[in-house]
Parts: C-alpha cells; structure tokens; sequence
C-alpha cells in the first residue's frame, strides 16, 4: 500500500537519527537536541517529492520481496530447484532494474506498469 509521507517524514529523513516533536498545527518542529538545524521549507519540499518519487521502486520492492519469500522453501538444502523455479526467481531479483523506469502509481494508490514473472508450480 502507498504511503503518504509528511513533513515528519522528510524532517526525519533529513536528520537521520535525531529526535524531535512535530506540530502538524503551525508546521513547527522542536528537537530534542539543541545543537540540530531544522531543515529549511524548500529543503523539506524537495525531501517530500524525493520519498514521492521513490514510492513506485518502494512497492515494486515490497511486493517482490514478498514473492521471493513464499518461494524461499524451493531453495532448501533437501530440494533440488527445477529450472523453471530457479527462472522465476531470478526474474523476480532483476525486477528492480528491468521494470522499475515502468513501475508507476495509479489513483487508487496501487502499483502499476510492472510485468510479474509468471509462477511456476
């Protein structure tokens, strides 16, 4: 599922590692540290349209992370993968780098644009 990022989350994306309380009401951030800069506006915009932009790959990620671990039991030590099964997971990892420039979001927040290797039985 999409996430929906914020300003927290550019904020802390940011400034990784930082502790900080974020007040949705007057966009104000107060750090737990002093010594902590709090990013500027244009900053955090260009943070928030980078996590945007990088939700396509995320999903993509996801669910073929996904995939790869309900195939996981194949690759036991007492089973012998067949071709077909060793093909589709090696499709799968290549995913990212074949299909991701395809990988796009629709309006229901769903990923689309992405060919899924077809699972053997």
């Amino acid at each position: 599922m999409r996430r929906t990022y914020t300003n927290a989350n550019a904020i802390a994306a940011l400034r990784p590692g930082k502790s900080f309380t974020w007040y949705e009401e007057g966009n104000k951030v107060e750090w737990v540290d002093s010594d902590v800069t709090t990013p500027t506006d244009s900053e955090i915009t260009a943070k928030l349209k980078e996590l945007n932009d990088a939700e396509p790959m995320r999903l993509l990620r996801e669910k073929r992370d996904k995939l790869l671990a309900e195939t996981d039991w194949w690759a036991s030590s007492d089973l012998t993968m067949t071709s077909a099964r060793t093909t589709y997971r090696q499709a799968l990892r290549d995913l990212p780098s074949n299909q991701g420039d395809k990988a796009s979001i629709d309006d229901n927040g769903l990923l689309t644009g992405v060919t899924w290797p077809t699972k053997p039985e």
